[in-house]
C-alpha cells in the first residue's frame, strides 16, 4: 500500500497529524449531528459534575475518532489515558489500567473489537459498576477478589461496531457513527489545516487536492502536506492547481482518489478473475496486502464510487472499475443470487457510470 494513505504512519507523520487535530468541540470540523448529540452529553455530565456516559465512535480510519477522544477530554477538563485493543490481551493488562485511573479520567480504547475475550468480559463489570474482579490462585483454591474502580468515562473507537458483542455495545450511553465528509467539510479542513502550517493555498488548489481525499480528512491532511513540500521544492511555495496535480501524480494518486493498492485490487479482479466475484482471501494473497486492509482500507471507498461490489460470493468489479482502468467492460456476469445458492446472469451493476 501506497505510504502516503497507509492508516499507520511514521513518528514524523502522527506527530504533524496531531498538531492539526482541534482540541475543542467546536474548532472540530464536519459531522454536525455528532457534534451536537455529544455537546449535550458532556455538557450534561459538566453541570452534574460527574463522569460523562460512556461513549462508542464507530466509522472508518481518519474521520476523527481519536480526535473527538482528545475533545471529550479536553471539554470535561480530565486526563485523558490512550490504549488500544491489540494491547490488551489478558484481563490482568486491563485490570493495570482501570485500577490506575484518577477520578473522572477519559480511557480512550482503540480498536476495541480487536481486544482479548476475556479482558472485554471484565470490561462489562468495570462500564456497570466500575469495579473488577481480580482472580488470585488457581484451581479450586483460586478466589476473587473485588477492586473498586474511580469513575472514568470510556471512550472506545472501532471500525467494525458489528464485529462487537450485543452486551458491550449495550453498555455505551452514547454510541455514534462516522460519516465520510463531502467535499465542501474537506476544504474547511484544507483550508484550516493550511492555515495552522503557515502555507499558501489558491482555491483551484484546494479543490484539487478535496476532491482526491476521499472523504477523509486524515488523507485530506496527508495529501496538503505532500502537495506543499512539493511546491516548496519545485516552486514557488504557493499551493497551486499545477503544483497539486504534479503533486499528487507522483504519490500515485489518481483523479478519484485511488492510490497504488485500489489500483491493484481493481487490475486483480478484472485481470486475474474476469471481474469476479472472488473471495476477500484470495483477493488479499493475489495483491500481496492483508485481507483486513484491504476489508477496512480500500473496499469501502471502492464501494462508494461505485467500482466494487460485495455479493455473498465474493467481490465483484463493476462497469465503472473497468472503465477507470481503461478496459471494456463485459456486458454481462455471472453474479450469485441473494435469495439462493444458484448463480444468475445480472448486468446492472455494468451498466452503471
Amino acid at each position: 500500500m501506497s505510504e502516503l494513505l497507509q492508516p499507520g504512519a511514521g513518528e514524523d507523520e502522527l506527530l504533524a497529524e496531531g498538531a492539526l487535530r482541534p482540541k475543542r468541540l467546536a474548532e472540530f470540523i464536519g459531522q454536525a449531528r455528532v457534534k451536537e448529540q455529544l455537546a449535550l452529553v458532556l455538557g450534561a455530565a459538566r453541570q452534574r459534575n460527574s463522569s460523562a456516559d460512556h461513549v462508542l465512535l464507530a466509522g472508518p480510519p481518519g474521520l476523527g475518532k481519536t480526535t473527538l477522544a482528545g475533545i471529550v477530554a479536553a471539554e470535561l477538563q480530565v486526563p485523558l489515558r490512550v490504549t488500544s485493543g491489540p494491547a490488551i490481551q489478558h484481563a490482568g493488562d486491563l485490570a493495570a489500567v482501570l485500577s490506575s485511573l484518577v477520578p473522572g479520567e477519559v480511557l480512550f480504547l482503540d480498536e476495541i473489537h480487536r481486544m482479548a475475550r476475556s479482558a472485554e468480559e471484565m470490561l462489562y463489570l468495570a462500564m456497570e459498576d466500575y469495579r473488577v474482579d481480580v482472580i488470585v490462585g488457581k484451581g479450586a483454591g483460586a478466589t476473587a477478589i473485588p477492586l473498586e474502580l474511580s469513575p472514568f468515562t470510556l471512550v472506545a473507537a472501532t471500525t467494525r461496531a458489528g464485529a462487537l458483542p450485543g452486551p458491550l455495545r449495550d453498555r455505551f450511553g452514547f454510541t455514534a457513527h462516522l460519516d465520510f465528509y463531502d467535499d465542501a467539510e474537506i476544504l474547511s479542513v484544507l483550508r484550516r489545516s493550511a492555515g495552522l502550517l503557515g502555507v499558501q493555498m489558491d482555491d483551484d488548489g484546494a479543490h484539487e487536492i478535496a476532491r482526491r481525499s476521499r472523504g477523509t480528512p486524515r488523507i485530506a491532511n496527508r495529501l496538503l502536506r505532500r502537495v506543499r513540500d512539493y511546491a516548496q521544492v519545485h516552486g514557488d511555495g504557493v499551493l497551486t492547481h499545477p503544483a497539486a496535480q504534479a503533486a499528487l501524480a507522483l504519490f500515485d494518486v489518481d483523479e478519484r482518489g485511488l492510490d497504488r493498492l485500489d489500483r491493484s485490487v481493481l487490475r486483480a479482479l478484472t485481470g486475474n478473475f474476469g471481474g469476479g466475484p472472488v473471495g476477500l482471501s484470495t483477493l488479499a494473497v493475489s495483491v500481496g496486502e492483508e485481507a483486513e486492509t484491504i476489508e477496512t482500507v480500500c473496499e469501502p471507498f471502492l464501494v462508494r464510487c461505485g467500482m466494487l461490489a460485495r455479493t455473498p460470493r465474493g467481490r465483484v468489479a463493476t462497469a465503472a472499475a473497468w472503465r477507470h482502468l481503461g478496459l471494456t467492460p463485459p456486458k454481462t456476469t455471472m453474479l450469485p443470487s441473494a435469495d439462493s445458492g444458484d448463480t444468475e446472469v445480472a448486468s446492472d451493476l455494468f451498466n452503471q457510470a
